[in-house]
């Protein structure tokens, strides 16, 4: 049966003036498939309240707890109760609460990194096997026109076979001790009791890995890090190193730094394979730059009109080219494909996870693989630590 309806969304996290919250809020509705009606915006259930009001939802659909929230939502009509939930919390919360939602039937976006640790993770994983429910992880980059060009040209051959990636990813915002001074994203970000055994590569170095493995195919088979605190009196790592080796022969460097100073939001990729070289970069979202051996240097501009681009590309361009499209947007395309995959399922139609183009559970369970082994490099005198991700049971 079709449902004609608009999804309905909660929220655990994400009051007012959280930064993250507030963009998977905008993104979530801009096109029209998902609406808002009900959340646990905070721990405090005067914040919660507070921005349930902002919000304009009714009083009795702002709870004071995700656990009431979600049994709350539960024992409502099919027709009332939400369809599924956004996570927005620190890393610690990510996996009681997306287990919770899963056990009550729920469908789940989390926020990245999915859990604190590799256990929590393969567990998540069992769990969305056996309950059949859609789960996305909102690794947001993927859903940049020219990311999703990349990926087609580079894993469909036009690049010939791939030897080399190289990414990089530096911010500059705690290039001093930021934790120290009240600032609460730093505070709760740079405390291992709350995001887990990393800073950086946590809450960058994933967004990195899972882009070279979107764009490329390939898989990490071996890693070389150097994971370092490089600001006096942190506990945690702010500025990370890795050689990487792929499963095809190819070669990696991957660079995450939080510390890097007057850096901002830079993230960078370049793939090179034997015909020709594709880069992207964060901060001019909209042009793929592509280096061939025997053709001049080409720029590819995104737009649903632009010439030369693969039809995914231009399927989440939503506007003509030379109309600039950005982070929320971006945010919105994984939205959407997520919308989709929920209403088919809602609809008994083929929900399977891989049958659409957004991270999932299996993401991220190898962006904590992926933790776990460069942790383990860092502490280790081999120089290269091979990289295994674990396979879920059938």
């Amino acid at each position: 049966m079709d449902i004609n309806r608009k999804l309905r969304m909660g929220m655990i996290g994400g009051s007012e003036g959280a930064f993250i919250g507030d963009i998977h809020r905008k993104a979530a509705i801009m096109d029209s498939q998902i609406e808002l009606i009900c959340g646990a915006f905070s721990s405090s259930p005067q914040r919660s309240e507070e921005t349930g009001r902002i919000l304009h939802l009714p009083k009795k659909r702002v709870y004071d707890s995700y656990q009431e929230m979600i049994i709350g939502e539960k024992n409502l009509p099919k027709d009332e109760r939400m369809d599924f939930v956004t996570i927005v919390t620190p890393n610690n919360q990510h996996f009681p609460q997306a287990k919770f939602a899963l056990e009550n039937g729920f469908h789940v976006v989390c926020d990245k990194p999915m859990t604190a640790n590799l256990g929590e993770a393969m567990e998540l994983g069992s769990l969305v096997k056996e309950t059949g429910l859609i789960f996305m992880l909102t690794h947001n980059y993927t859903g940049y026109p020219m990311v999703k060009q990349a990926g087609e040209m580079a894993r469909g051959g036009a690049l010939g076979e791939l030897r080399k990636v190289v990414v990089e990813y530096p911010q500059g915002w705690l290039a001093t001790l930021m934790e120290r001074t009240g600032h609460k994203q730093a505070a709760w970000r740079s405390d291992p009791e709350i995001t887990g055994n990393v800073l950086t590569m946590g809450d960058v170095g994933t967004h990195a890995e899972n882009l070279i493995e979107y764009i490329t195919g390939l898989e990490v088979s071996e890693v070389n890090a150097e994971l370092s605190t490089l600001v006096k009196g942190r506990k945690m790592d702010d500025d990370d190193n890795i050689l990487l080796r792929f499963s095809n022969g190819a070669r990696g460097a991957f660079i995450a730094s939080q510390v890097s100073t007057g850096e901002e939001n830079n993230l960078k990729i370049k793939v090179y394979g034997e015909k020709g070289g594709l880069e992207w970069a964060q901060m001019e979202p909209n042009s793929l730059t592509v280096r061939w051996t025997d053709k001049p240097l080409q720029i590819l501009r995104a737009g649903n009109n632009a010439p030369g681009l693969s039809e995914i590309a231009k399927r989440n361009c939503r506007l003509p080219a030379g109309h600039p499209e950005g982070f929320i947007e971006a945010f919105a395309n994984i939205y959407l494909e997520f919308a989709r995959a929920v209403t088919n399922h809602i609809e008994g139609k083929n929900s399977e996870t891989g049958s659409y183009d957004f991270p999932d559970v299996a993401d991220g369970i190898r962006g904590m693989a992926f933790i776990k082994t460069v942790l383990e490099s860092t502490k280790s005198s081999k120089k290269w630590i091979p990289f295994v991700s674990p396979e879920l049971e059938n």
